[in-house]
């Protein structure tokens, strides 16, 4: 019986490429194809709007003007993004459990007027200081109550108190501005460390235990699942009418602290309420990728959306356009922001 050689038919097998031997230059490539297909998705452009828009601001300021570009610009541009900074994460704080702040700077401005009078009564500088944060947390409070137990929408609530603590600025200083007088509050305001002044050390401070609040403690994910879904937080146990006043109080509080570095730049406790602050904290945080249904966002985008507010504003002041031209400008780059932020995932 003669025996048949024995003819191997199994397929042979071939290794794909792994990803240490794939060329990773290439568009073709996997990797360059994940790349194109981020830069083609819009949504990615929204999520990183801020960032996107202050990079080219830079880039195209430095073109038109180089004084933009040096240290002393830079300092000037970190130093006056300070007060805006604080406000914006006040704002954002609020913003993230599905609500808004319209009384903000009102409530600074009643901080800055409570500094003035203990300060001008020789209450002397901390005592001041105290009073201002103390001041302008009670608004924030008294928002947060109404909003959480009087049930009333925390848009009209806070445009009522916009208006008290205008009135409560002008009634208690007359309308008339107090001087105030500080070598410390001077030194804070015009010293630093290389070229971050003491103002944005504070600001930097006060943003980086905010981002350990909202992602590292409790009170955070209980205020993510607020500004989510509110019926589905206290269906977990959340108490979110605490939730609520302690974000307002939140707000109010840093408006204290902005007061404080407003009158150190200012040298005085002026009455009248600056809305461009308003205006320019809500910016901020749209910028800066916070959902105004609350429930999503970070406090590293509306920082960066305020310093962007604050770049495009000393880049259109460098290149001598008139005043009347920037809100314009900023209320363009503000609504852009808004419609980009449809397509954020």
């Amino acid at each position: 019986m003669s025996s048949v050689p024995h003819t191997s038919t199994s397929p042979s097998i071939t290794t794909p490429p792994t990803p240490d031997t794939a060329d990773k230059s290439g568009s073709g490539t996997p990797q360059g194809d994940r790349w194109h297909s981020r830069l083609r998705d819009i949504g990615f452009w929204a999520d990183h709007a801020a960032i996107i828009g202050l990079v080219l601001l830079v880039i195209v300021f430095t073109a038109l003007n180089p004084v933009f570009l040096t240290l002393g610009n830079i300092q000037s541009i970190l130093v006056a993004s300070s007060i805006l900074m604080i406000l914006t994460v006040g704002q954002a704080f609020v913003i993230l459990s599905d609500g808004i702040d319209l009384s903000v700077a009102s409530t600074m401005t009643l901080g800055v007027i409570a500094f003035g009078l203990v300060f001008s009564q020789g209450g002397g500088l901390l005592l001041s200081m105290l009073a201002a944060i103390v001041a302008a947390g009670l608004i924030g409070f008294l928002n947060g109550i109404l909003v959480a137990k009087g049930k009333i929408t925390d848009f009209i609530v806070t445009l009522g108190s916009l208006s008290v603590a205008s009135g409560l600025a002008l009634v208690l200083s007359d309308g008339k501005p107090i001087s105030v007088f500080s070598v410390d509050l001077i030194n804070f305001s015009t010293h630093g460390l290389l070229i971050f002044g003491f103002p944005f050390i504070v600001a930097a401070v006060v943003a980086i235990l905010a981002h350990v609040v909202l992602f590292r403690t409790r009170f955070g994910t209980h205020l993510f699942a607020t500004g989510g879904s509110k019926e589905a937080a206290q269906a977990t146990g959340i108490s979110t009418a605490r939730i609520k006043i302690a974000v307002y109080t939140i707000s109010g509080s840093l408006a204290g602290i902005a007061a404080i570095m407003l009158i150190a730049r200012v040298g005085a406790a002026e009455p009248a309420a600056n809305t461009t602050f308003l205006l320019n904290s809500v910016a901020a945080v749209v910028l800066g990728g916070i959902s105004l249904t609350g429930g999503k966002g970070n406090i590293f985008g509306p920082i960066v959306g305020a310093l962007l507010l604050t770049v495009l504003t000393n880049g259109l002041t460098l290149m001598n356009v008139s005043q009347f031209y920037q809100p314009l400008a900023v209320g363009v780059v503000v609504i852009l922001a808004a419609l980009l932020s449809r397509f954020q995932k």
